[in-house]
């Protein structure tokens, strides 16, 4: 289980790293290097930066979750094979 929980923590960590890269640093959007032009027809303006920004926050409250269940599973002492 904790195997699991560590591999999404990883999955979740490389696709914030990439709603991260995919953001503009003035606000403007998406990036016209990742094509953001095509998305900003496709969706517009305020849409694709709405939907980056909230695509984010998500990932960052998915990831404190899931970090802290790990840390709670291996804080027991079934996981840690402790014995007194």
């Amino acid at each position: 289980m904790i195997t699991f929980l560590i591999i999404l923590i990883g999955i979740v960590s490389a696709l914030l790293i990439l709603a991260v890269l995919i953001q503009n640093p003035k606000g403007g959007g998406i990036d016209s290097t990742f094509g953001g032009q095509g998305a900003n027809q496709l969706f517009g303006v305020a849409r694709s930066t709405d939907f980056i920004e909230k695509l984010t926050w998500g990932l960052i409250g998915a990831l404190f979750v899931l970090c802290i269940i790990t840390a709670m599973f291996v804080a027991t002492p079934e996981a840690t094979n402790i014995t007194q």
